[in-house]
């Protein structure tokens, strides 16, 4: 495809974007939570999601602006990652706890829409192949 590393560039800067946007809301303790703000109290806290994003993101924008196989196989890797925690995310915030259930908001599920973009991006890269002559 000819332009899925400038998509996949432009779904991690969103997918980082996006972090920083309110992910769910808990009416019950009126507090909203995103990829930044995690702590529910001391004993509770949802952590800051936004650092393994990225540290993913920095090796995604690396190699889809490498134009080397190596890079782009590894990509693949740190793409599912990416994936893979977007997934840990949406179930860890949107989950019900002792019976309250949060309100989730459209960011979390951008961020789950924007890490498979990604994924989708570093598996169809567009690279030159050179020929061997024969």
């Amino acid at each position: 495809m000819k332009y899925s590393q400038t998509i996949g560039i432009i779904a991690v800067f969103a997918l980082l974007g996006c972090c920083f946007l309110p992910w769910i809301e808990v009416s019950s303790l009126h507090k909203t939570f995103s990829g930044i703000n995690g702590k529910v109290n001391d004993n509770l806290t949802f952590g800051t999601q936004i650092i393994m994003h990225s540290f993913f993101g920095v090796f995604l924008l690396a190699f889809f602006l490498i134009q080397k196989i190596w890079a782009k196989r590894a990509n693949i890797l740190f793409g599912l990652m990416n994936l893979g925690w977007a997934i840990k995310n949406y179930i860890l915030f949107s989950m019900c706890r002792q019976g309250d259930c949060p309100k989730v908001l459209p960011a979390l599920y951008l961020v789950v829409l924007l890490a498979f973009i990604i994924q989708v991006m570093v598996l169809i890269p567009k690279m030159e192949i050179k020929s061997n002559g024969n």
